[in-house]
């Protein structure tokens, strides 16, 4: 009889502990609030993490992944612009399009092509309308000299992504190389 006592005291105590952590904590990245949605079973945070993890990724596999075979007549690369540009915002496609100039001419001059293996994403930070992720991978180049292949060493990188949530969608914002101490610096990666 006390045993039954006692988990009628644990089970109310557990209720009341649900109920002020789900009504004092309006944020999803609030760590209460987190805690909150594990006690209740709730998945809409992971689920939004996997999404921005995801975008992340295609955004790293969109951004590091060029060749010669998408060079036009004029030695530009319009597929290559394009497809990222479905993933980042507006804001961000205008100093995408100046650094995007940078990987054409790579690919006109040197034949370079560029394929990236992304190993790990992962969610620093989330709330309603943000994000900051971390990816880590390798980007892997070729080069052509004189109709000869040549395979680079994969070049590491581990990079910081903010992304926004626009009109349901999660879209990269900006990006930049995460130094030594984890804090991130926004600007491109190697080329």
């Amino acid at each position: 009889m006390l045993v039954g006592l006692l988990v009628t005291l644990v089970l109310a105590l557990l209720s009341t502990l649900v109920l002020v952590l789900s009504t004092t904590s309006p944020q999803t990245g609030n760590p209460v609030r987190r805690v909150s949605e594990v006690v209740k079973g709730s998945t809409e945070t992971q689920e939004t993490r996997e999404e921005v993890m995801a975008q992340t990724e295609q955004f790293m596999l969109r951004l590091g992944s060029y060749g010669p075979e998408l060079l036009d007549e004029q030695g530009g690369m319009p597929e290559y612009r394009e497809k990222v540009k479905e993933v980042i915002t507006p804001k961000f496609a205008a100093s995408f399009d100046t650094e995007a100039g940078t990987a054409e001419q790579l690919v006109a001059q040197a034949g370079v092509s560029r394929v990236p293996d992304v190993f790990a994403t992962g969610v620093a930070s989330l709330d309603d309308d943000s994000a900051q992720t971390l990816v880590a991978g390798s980007f892997s180049d070729t080069y052509d000299v004189d109709g000869e292949e040549i395979k680079q060493e994969p070049i590491p990188f581990r990079i910081s992504v903010s992304l926004v949530k626009i009109d349901g969608e999660w879209l990269v914002d900006d990006f930049g190389p995460v130094n030594g101490d984890g804090a991130g610096e926004q600007q491109e990666p190697p080329q």
